[in-house]
């Protein structure tokens, strides 16, 4: 059983540095030679490593949260400090992957794979977005598919980071907490493109009402792209380009499956609801500070809280039985997601009146019935999928 205390000389077997600096040393003077995925693995190398998987993918928060809002604000983009903070996530899952990849520590083949795939899915879109920018112009969509292909090759690598921390982890209070950090971060990344309708439809009011965001030339540009002036259509145009029905499917059928998966493999009886609580939280706090820097803001999606409560019923309701739980689960969420989702739309006309800006974007909600038939369909089908039978 390792032990943690201060490097003061040479260390013994048994002693592990408590800082970054001295694991890492460590671990390659232990650890740095070639093996095969499934290579048995200290438990304070595995610690270590998957909290290091944590601060990549929380580079890669910081500095996409303050991008989605930069474009909304600025039309230039080249080495601006939300990219910068994005490329230190990058940075630190490159030398990651490139360890499990040549230790075999940390991961199975089916992880370590998916990892890979993600990477390199990653990789190839950065320079295809770069490419897009240079030929078409800023893409004025968090929806095209350059973009969609940051999202998949990002949640691929969570997905193998998820697969290898359920496999490995010691069951405990330890693993459960980097369970739900994971799946709030697979959330995160996953909810990300709905962004365009939170930050669009406050970028629309703030236009209306005289006051604009964006920036001349970003208006200007906007403008020429369908060649018009700069007026209310150019600017729809710019910020709310996605229909109607897309945020609600996205926002709370596809955010309801990866609730339900988490609180499959967490297994504790808050955990979904922990989760979106999570990532909430984290954007509650956003809001305040991109408001202080001066950026543009977005509505916060408040109505995950009830997604996430409606998994959690389900499933104690349920009591594991497939097709009940699904069934209860997609009832659930489309009456509590879709209920909440219009009371937080209500906000602003109960409580700030005329006020020229929204509580939430526009919303088609004839999608309800489409969501709980797809909720149900999808979650009693991935039940039965024997990738996605994870060790709790």
């Amino acid at each position: 059983m390792t032990k943690a205390g201060d490097v003061t000389g040479a260390l013994g077997p048994d002693v592990v540095p408590r800082g970054p600096i001295g694991k890492t040393k460590l671990f390659f003077q232990r650890h740095w030679h070639r093996g095969a995925p499934g290579t048995p693995t200290p438990d304070w190398v595995l610690r270590f490593c998957y909290g290091m998987w944590l601060a990549a993918f929380a580079f890669k928060l910081l500095g996409s949260s303050w991008d989605m809002s930069w474009h909304f604000m600025w039309l230039r983009d080249d080495l601006a400090p939300p990219h910068l903070i994005n490329t230190v996530g990058t940075v630190i899952i490159l030398v990651l992957v490139a360890i499990h990849s040549y230790t075999g520590m940390g991961c199975d083949k089916r992880s370590l794979r998916l990892m890979q795939i993600g990477l390199v899915v990653f990789l190839v879109a950065a320079p295809l977005d770069v490419i897009n920018h240079r030929v078409n112009g800023l893409d004025l969509t968090a929806w095209s598919p350059s973009h969609m292909m940051l999202y998949l090759g990002t949640g691929i690598m969570q997905a193998g980071v998820l697969d290898g921390w359920l496999k490995l982890s010691k069951p405990g209070r330890f693993r459960t907490g980097v369970l739900l950090a994971l799946w709030a971060f697979f959330l995160e990344n996953t909810f990300f493109p709905n962004g365009q309708q939170e930050y669009g439809i406050l970028g629309l009011r703030a236009w209306e009402r005289g006051t604009p965001e964006a920036e001349p030339t970003l208006l200007d540009f906007a403008a020429n792209q369908i060649g018009h002036p700069v007026d209310r259509t150019a600017v729809l145009h710019f910020t709310m380009p996605i229909p109607e029905w897309v945020y609600p499917l996205w926002g709370i059928g596809v955010m309801a499956l990866i609730l339900a998966l988490a609180r499959k493999t967490v297994g504790t009886r808050w955990a979904a609801t922990t989760v979106a609580a999570a990532y909430v939280a984290y954007r509650a706090v956003m809001w305040p500070l991109l408001l202080g820097m001066g950026f543009p803001v977005s509505t916060v999606p408040f109505y995950l809280l009830a997604v996430g409560l409606a998994i959690d019923v389900a499933y104690r309701i349920g009591r594991e039985h497939v097709l009940l739980t699904a069934g209860i689960g997609a009832l659930l969420v489309t009456a509590f997601g879709y209920g909440a989702l219009w009371l937080q739309a209500q906000f602003r006309p109960w409580i700030l009146g005329d006020a020229h800006t929204e509580s939430a974007p526009p919303l088609a909600y004839w999608t309800a019935g489409v969501a709980l038939v797809g909720v149900f369909a999808l979650w009693a089908a991935a039940t039965r999928l024997p990738a996605l039978r994870l060790r709790k």
